[in-house]
């Protein structure tokens, strides 16, 4: 069949292609898919994106954002949770999907979608799959027995899948290292953002102290990130409790939402930390939040590229992280940021602390941050990344380039 598609693409345009999602919850991933989505040459790309439902505590993309795509199709059985019956409706679903639109092209984001995605892409013999690895989900997860059960089926999929790519090369070593994938036929493309808006932030610095009702002399700390569990926020909080004794000053952000909400809500109460912790919800003017931060924090036990840290970085803060995943890529510890171990709140605590007492210090790791990041994560560079990509693997697979 795949011949047949091929056979007919030299005289179609635009290329076709369908994008495969769990859901578009707000993150990094819905953020990547919806770029490319809307913003790949529609000259050149004709782009739909297929996705799941988030569950309503995770926020939608969308939403927050307040946008339209007119280019998607929901998926109903689609979605994060292991459900083996709507598992296989939303593989049907997916090959109907296919056969009535015919992409060239299918290119599958997260874990669940990358798997049914490319089976149904396999069975209708699309010319070229691809998927893209926004992290991974073999620590910090599941059990061990489901890891690796996942590990098993991934190496199976990696076969025939035509480019896995990463977002950054320890999420790309950790894959080589798991047996998933090839060096051939692993590629790393780093996230594109648009950060213009970031780059000019300071521009709103004290509006949200203004909102919040705190003065121009408060340290505001923050962490942006979903509340899930592989995020870590109650370490984030335990080291707030050792760093509020430490610097009378200091206020705590929580931006974001999701599962833990009540479960952290509690946590504060527990630490005394009601009037020094507050929890903003989603937001969609990060400018704002970003440009009142005097120091952005990340406490996950597992990443890919971290969205929030680009941007906090963009935005021209310090940050400190936990050194995991692709954190370190993105993170050298003393030049553009601060890194410490994963569930260490007392090492956090430190490297916050040292840095809210030093603001030169702050100010240093901060433009250097910046310089790192952009145009090096800026969209520009990744729409020119995946069209180079993709123009490479249709010649390859079909002799056909999407610029001819």
């Amino acid at each position: 069949m795949g011949a047949r598609v091929g056979d007919r693409a030299a005289g179609d345009r635009p290329i076709r292609v369908l994008r495969v999602i769990a859901r578009l919850n707000v993150g990094g991933p819905a953020l990547h898919a919806v770029l490319l989505t809307e913003r790949l040459d529609p000259a050149r790309y004709h782009s739909i994106l297929a996705a799941g439902r988030e569950d309503p505590r995770e926020g939608n993309y969308l939403a927050l954002h307040e946008k339209s795509l007119d280019r998607s199709v929901v998926l109903p059985a689609l979605g994060r949770e292991i459900r083996p019956g709507q598992d296989v409706v939303a593989l049907v679903q997916l090959i109907r999907l296919m056969r009535r639109i015919r992409p060239h092209i299918v290119h599958t984001h997260t874990a669940k979608a990358g798997i049914l995605g490319r089976l149904a892409a396999r069975v209708t013999g699309v010319p070229v799959i691809v998927h893209t690895f926004h992290g991974h989900v073999f620590q910090g997860y599941f059990p061990p027995r489901k890891t690796r059960q996942f590990r098993a089926v991934e190496r199976w999929v990696a076969r025939w899948t035509d480019r896995l790519l990463t977002v950054s090369d320890a999420v790309r070593e950790d894959l080589l290292a798991l047996g998933i994938g090839t060096p051939e036929r692993l590629q790393v493309v780093p996230l594109g953002l648009d950060l213009d808006r970031l780059l000019v932030c300071e521009t709103s610095r004290g509006s949200l102290r203004a909102e919040l009702g705190l003065g121009a002399g408060t340290l505001l700390v923050g962490i942006v990130a979903r509340l899930a569990p592989i995020k870590a926020h109650e370490v984030f909080l335990e080291a707030a409790a050792t760093l509020s004794r430490r610097v009378p000053d200091a206020h705590f952000l929580i931006v974001g939402d999701g599962e833990r909400r009540a479960a952290l809500e509690g946590l504060v109460h527990e630490l005394g930390l009601k009037d020094r912790v507050r929890f903003l919800g989603w937001r969609r003017d990060l400018d704002r939040i970003y440009a009142d931060l005097d120091l952005v924090a990340l406490t996950s036990r597992n990443e890919g590229s971290p969205v929030s840290l680009i941007e906090a970085m963009a935005a021209g803060r310090a940050v400190v992280a936990t050194r995991v995943g692709g954190v370190p890529d993105l993170v050298e510890d003393g030049v553009t940021g601060s890194l410490v171990g994963p569930d260490d709140a007392r090492a956090l605590a430190e490297a916050m602390a040292a840095l809210l007492r030093d603001p030169y210090r702050r100010r240093a790791l901060a433009e250097a941050a910046r310089k790192r990041v952009y145009p090096a994560f800026a969209a520009d560079r990744l729409l020119a990344d995946m069209d180079r990509l993709y123009n490479h693997l249709l010649y390859q697979k079909l002799g056909l380039a999407a610029s001819a």
